[in-house]
């Protein structure tokens, strides 16, 4: 779970960063690419909320 939130920390940086460097140097391309982080993390933490409630739902016999 550790792991989980050190990726989500790191992930926030890149994304404030990446607006940061676009709002200094006003190349879409660093905005562009806070946007696909923001995304791909979105959709990877989607998919563990997912998981962790499919692990509390089912009942999986051991």
């Amino acid at each position: 779970m550790w792991l989980l939130r050190l990726l989500a920390v790191l992930t926030v940086i890149t994304v404030a960063v990446g607006v940061v460097v676009f709002l200094f140097t006003k190349d879409p391309r660093y905005l562009h690419f806070s946007w696909r982080v923001f995304r791909y993390a979105l959709v990877v933490a989607l998919l563990v909320f997912a998981l962790l409630i499919l692990e509390r739902v089912a009942v999986i016999p051991v």
